[in-house]
């Protein structure tokens, strides 16, 4: 029987029977497929179908295209970038928000949407140690959270940038401060907000990788003098390299001191401060005007929820509140998400945070993030203790950076070794890892954050690496 719209009908059961099996053994396939650019678009047709296709083919299609050339976040052996999971509690909130399709812009479109993401961001402020006054709000990602809060920082300036704009009249320089470690979305923030790459100043870092309060006053302070206007520091707690933590704390005094705005990048990090031994991550934060922290990095819920919280909302709503005829109510004291940011509709992301609070319970993140931590630095002792291999920064969380460094080499040749260990690793297919450069010097990074991933996958992951390596050091010796 034909659904509403007159298609062939669609097989529920085997949809949940097929999520079902991926779970069950979530290492069944290759981490990173081994295709090329353009091979999965050659394969499909050039045109869309005039007439409706059974749902057994396109599911036929679905495993025989789409599954093999998938790069598998979800797979325990995934290490790269920083390594991310879905709670299957959290794919049923998925499916069913995506079932009820709401646009959660104004309290009326959504009721439950809008007051379940109130009640959500609050839960999870309160498990961070964020004050109680402080109000989250979701976005998609980190990205479009720290746009958000820059152009908050923007409107607190008083420049009625919003209603004259910056061009065709005299305003003074706008700067960022941040570190060469600060993600690039700052930059992007930037460029899209009218400040600059070039007013992105980058703050030195100590030994550590992390910034310097010192430093940052200086800075400002020879800006002030030259006519500049500092716009906001962005701070990180977790940076994406290094995953260093700038101290916010003293950073927060050089900002107040001198009236700039702060926000603090906890993106990947700053989830981990619900586990009471590291709270001291977020130390200081309570002197900053914005966070944004990633349950959909560390906190195992599907891609993508980002929570920004904000000392004062009210700036971001004069930043961003447009409301046209169409879009008056007349209900009092209700919260219209449309008002905190350039998106107009808005997908029921709560929904899925909510399920993983309730089904995993805080305890039990706390256990998965504790384990991950315990699991990075059980492999960085591995990589201290080894011959050739050596640790390339701090490591407190759950993210080592490392490289292959037999003797003998530049450190031109060190890199172009450990890119094509890289390579060898990656295109295994039994592990996924990524890179960075940390002074200059090229450092492999394994990232643990899988709800999935066991010591022994970390085990697995230090064997590749090890055997891949063989070939380098053979080579050498002839």
């Amino acid at each position: 029987m034909a659904d509403e719209a007159g298609a062939p009908p669609v097989d529920w059961e085997r949809v949940a029977a097929w999520i079902e099996r991926y779970f069950e053994q979530p290492g069944a396939y290759r981490v990173m497929p081994s295709v090329r650019p353009g091979d999965v678009a050659a394969v499909l047709p050039k045109d869309a179908p005039e007439r409706g296709e059974s749902f057994e083919a396109i599911l036929a299609d679905f495993e025989r295209i789409i599954v093999p050339a998938t790069t598998h976040w979800n797979h325990p052996r995934f290490f790269a970038y920083f390594a991310t999971s879905a709670a299957p509690a959290a794919i049923a909130a998925e499916a069913l928000a995506a079932t009820l399709d709401v646009k959660a812009m104004l309290w009326r479109t959504s009721p439950a949407a809008t007051e379940l993401e109130a009640v959500t961001m609050r839960w999870l402020g309160r498990l961070l140690g964020l004050p109680p006054s402080w109000t989250g709000i979701i976005y998609d990602t980190a990205s479009v959270a720290g746009f958000t809060a820059l152009a908050a920082a923007r409107e607190a300036l008083g420049l009625q940038i919003r209603e004259r704009g910056m061009t065709g009249r005299a305003l003074p320089v706008l700067r960022i401060y941040v570190t060469e470690q600060t993600h690039s979305h700052v930059e992007k923030a930037a460029i899209a907000l009218g400040v600059g790459q070039y007013n992105v100043v980058r703050v030195p870092c100590d030994d550590r990788f992390r910034m310097q309060p010192d430093a940052l006053a200086d800075s400002i302070e020879r800006d002030l003098a030259a006519g500049i206007r500092p716009l906001a520091v962005v701070a990180t707690v977790g940076t994406t390299s290094t995953t260093s933590v700038d101290p916010v704390r003293a950073i927060a005094e050089v900002t107040r001191k001198h009236g700039v705005w702060l926000h603090v990048d906890a993106a990947y990090a700053g989830i981990a401060a619900i586990v009471p031994e590291f709270a001291n991550l977020l130390d200081g934060v309570d002197l900053a005007d914005s966070l944004v922290v990633n349950p959909h990095k560390w906190m195992f819920v599907p891609m993508d929820l980002s929570a920004l919280y904000l000392k004062d909302e009210s700036t971001v709503r004069r930043a961003f509140s447009l409301v046209p005829e169409y879009l008056t109510t007349s209900e009092t004291g209700a919260i219209n998400y449309m008002d905190y940011g350039l998106q107009l509709g808005r997908r029921f992301r709560a929904l899925k945070l909510w399920f993983v609070l309730r089904h995993l319970g805080a305890e039990g993140i706390r256990q998965k993030l504790r384990g991950h931590v315990a699991l990075a630095q059980e492999f960085a002792s591995w990589v201290e203790a080894q011959p050739d291999w050596e640790v390339l920064a701090p490591h407190p969380l759950s993210v080592v950076c490392f490289r292959y460094a037999p003797a003998g080499h530049d450190e031109s040749d060190l890199e172009a070794l450990n890119a094509r260990l890289m390579q060898a690793v990656n295109e295994s297919g039994e592990i996924f890892i990524s890179h960075t450069k940390i002074d200059g010097r090229y450092a492999l990074r394994l990232a643990i954050g899988n709800i999935r991933t066991t010591r022994a996958d970390v085990e697995h992951a230090w064997h590749v690496l090890k055997r891949e390596a063989a070939p380098e050091t053979s080579l050498r010796g002839h």
